[in-house]
């Protein structure tokens, strides 16, 4: 029986144009809340990012920044940082790659080296609420949980490639596809997140059903006891998800949940 769901966002549980059916939503969260069945959004993203989506759900818990930061409203329930040594040789490497922009995520902010483009910038915006610009690495004061990087859409495959062959020693390479790729803590991602997050409300990864689309959702939808790909996931997730629901568009997450949970 499932006793928590978790969901990703872009591509799974959000609609292409950033929306979800909000009404339908609550009556189905109304309903998990009477089964005491905990809902959960494990993304990639900033934890500042994804909880604007959910003002009306103040129990919704939150594993953020690919498993980094584990969280609910009020409180930190687990955090992975990585070390001043290795985020400095990260950040080095990285600026000696002409193709490549970055952030640095911390606990607090997301940072953004201004010497990348003001169009980066601007699509930053829409994903980190909490951006800010920085001339130098050491204006960052704050615990760093992730690098996202930015490539050329048709060379993602080839840089995740690359940079798990030169980092692989400091860090874990993941990707969501479309020239998005994120460098997190080895060991860290959504499926360690969940399984700390269960420690805490005492719930197995067995008792837990996930949703979603790329790469990144890969370890927590093979771990977990009900693991859901979208209609519009990618090949290697189709794979390993014990289901399959719709599309983000049609608001698979919820139908799945209506129709199997419920």
């Amino acid at each position: 029986m499932t006793k928590l769901i978790a969901v990703d966002m872009d591509g799974t549980f959000l609609r292409d144009d950033k929306s979800y059916d909000e009404e339908k939503f609550a009556k189905i969260y109304q309903e998990l809340e009477k089964r005491n069945i905990i809902f959960t959004v494990a993304s990639g993203n900033q934890y500042y990012q994804i909880t604007t989506f959910f003002k009306k759900f103040p129990a919704v818990v939150y594993v953020a920044e690919n498993g980094a930061l584990v969280r609910t409203k009020e409180k930190i329930l687990a955090l992975h940082a990585f070390s001043e040594e290795n985020v400095k040789k990260i950040e080095d490497f990285l600026l000696k790659q002409a193709e490549l922009q970055f952030l640095v995520s911390g606990v607090e902010c997301v940072y953004f080296p201004v010497q990348f483009t003001d169009a980066y910038y601007e699509i930053s915006t829409k994903y980190y609420y909490r951006l800010k610009k920085i001339h130098d690495f050491s204006e960052i004061g704050d615990k760093v949980l992730k690098f996202s990087i930015s490539c050329p859409d048709e060379k993602t495959d080839y840089y995740i490639r690359f940079l798990k062959k030169n980092l692989g020693n400091y860090c874990n390479v993941t990707s969501s596809g479309h020239g998005d790729i994120d460098l997190i803590l080895p060991g860290i991602h959504k499926a360690h997140g969940l399984a700390e997050l269960g420690k805490v409300l005492g719930i197995s990864l067995t008792e837990m059903t996930a949703f979603g689309d790329g790469g990144n959702d890969l370890e927590m939808v093979k771990e977990v006891g009900d693991g859901v790909a979208m209609s519009n996931a990618a090949p290697i997730l189709l794979k390993v998800a014990n289901h399959t629901t719709t599309s983000n568009n049609e608001q698979g997450v919820l139908t799945y949940i209506k129709n199997n949970i419920l």
